[in-house]
């Protein structure tokens, strides 16, 4: 008698978006994390671990926020707010009350010289929810967004996975610090006009992740005038505004627009949060601020899949209307973190390393180029292994930034405790002594 054996079962078929690779997470930028996850680096009970400095957080300020709701229990307390009105809000709008707040709050960052309008100010659950819901409005699956190099990793899975647009990179090079040139802009365009896509914006963040620095006011109005000429968007994602160490260094295009009494501002749209500069990427507050009036109607319209939270708005706007606590933590979060930008810069200068000069965000661009083995992607990924698996410090490397030099890393610096970024200097300091040792 013959056996019957069991024919494998046929796999059941799902979306191309669930099958596509456009995801970006296979990149060292998310291994790093998968890295630190398995093994995170603890004081006490795990001091070998790895200590993570691939995360920009910003936890140097923190202590300002628990402060003020120590002092303020009104502001998370539903009983007195009311708990009924809070739990049958639904209104895609977002509480108006918070949109004041966060207009006003945009404004203070801007040292007073950009106006914001709540009613143009559309909320979403973080700005990675915004970039895309931005994406999905101004572009359609296979054009193309143009953005500058190096970015942000979660730009290849937040601009493209589900929306199907392209990434062309806009090459940038340490020859002028990375500024962004009108030759660059010119030749990113061009090569996607190759490629038969059809360009619909430029997309830039300013302060620039993963630079750490401010784009100049020149660039940026050279920037205004290449989309003016084309006919194309601009994205401003200025979730760093913040964060500049002080704000006469940063120069948003809200406040060029306002000079050119808003010329040609139905083509320029900014994305906000309070994930870096507040130190809040858990209450996941997101911002899109267009001078499109179709933009925000759409945007508003599609913001009902990424809403926050009515209890989460009615915190934040006791927070933010509260003008003694905005503008204490403003001033002290920029002195703070220009602190802890000194000190990482001159731990690494110490280990003969030296960074780009910045002047903003929450992280440093770490040049490593004079120590590969092979100036190539591949010799950039050696010494991240050997960084992440045996120094245990998860950095991440400028290849997943796509940066087109080999040998930039970016480093997080306000995501821990003092203490730790002594020993993470330490742990470098080490390593770059047994390296010279080897050589």
């Amino acid at each position: 008698m013959a056996i019957e054996t069991a024919q494998p079962t046929p796999c059941v078929e799902l979306s191309n978006i669930a099958v596509s690779d456009t995801h970006g997470e296979d990149s060292p930028y998310f291994a790093g994390w998968k890295a630190y996850d398995e093994n995170p680096y603890d004081e006490s009970s795990n001091p070998s671990g790895v200590i993570q400095m691939g995360l920009a957080e910003n936890q140097v300020s923190f202590d300002l926020v628990e402060e003020y709701l120590v002092q303020h229990p009104e502001a998370s307390n539903l009983r007195s707010k009311g708990f009924r009105e809070n739990a049958l809000f639904q209104d895609y709008h977002g509480l108006l009350s918070f949109r004041r707040a966060m207009a006003s709050f945009m404004e203070q960052i801007r040292g007073g010289r950009a106006k914001f309008d709540p009613s143009r100010i559309v909320l979403t659950a973080g700005a990675t929810a915004a970039n895309e819901l931005l994406t999905f409005i101004l572009a359609n699956p296979g054009d193309a967004l143009l953005v500058p190099t190096p970015y942000y990793p979660g730009f290849d899975r937040d601009l493209r996975w589900r929306t199907g647009v392209n990434i062309v990179p806009i090459h940038c090079d340490s020859s002028n610090s990375f500024q962004i040139t009108p030759q660059a802009l010119e030749a990113a365009y061009n090569e996607a006009e190759n490629k038969k896509m059809k360009v619909r914006g430029v997309l830039i963040t300013n302060p620039s992740n993963p630079l750490g620095a401010t784009i100049q006011r020149v660039v940026l109005q050279q920037i205004l005038d290449f989309v003016t000429k084309k006919n194309i968007h601009l994205v401003s994602d200025e979730i760093y505004s913040g964060s500049a160490f002080s704000s006469s260094e940063f120069v948003s295009v809200a406040e060029i627009l306002e000079e050119q009494q808003y010329k040609n501002a139905e083509r320029v749209h900014i994305v906000y949060s309070l994930s870096k500069d507040l130190g809040l990427p858990g209450f996941r507050v997101g911002t899109v601020y267009s001078y499109n009036d179709k933009v925000v109607t759409t945007a508003r319209r599609m913001s009902s899949f990424t809403l926050i939270s009515s209890q989460t708005q009615q915190l934040l706007a006791s927070m933010l209307s509260d003008k003694e606590f905005t503008e204490n933590y403003i001033k002290t979060n920029r002195e703070r973190l220009r602190k802890r930008y000194d000190m990482i810069i001159e731990g690494l200068k110490s280990s003969g390393i030296e960074c780009l000069k910045g002047n903003a965000g929450l992280f440093c661009w770490m040049n490593l180029g004079p120590y590969l083995d092979t100036p190539t992607r591949e010799g950039e990924l050696a010494i991240w292994n050997s960084i992440m698996y045996e120094v245990k410090l998860n950095i991440s490397p400028g290849s997943s930034c796509q940066c087109s030099e080999p040998g930039w890393f970016r480093v997080c610096f306000a995501n821990m405790s003092e203490q730790t970024l002594e020993v993470a200097l330490k742990r470098i300091r080490n390593f770059m002594e047994q390296r010279e040792r080897r050589h």
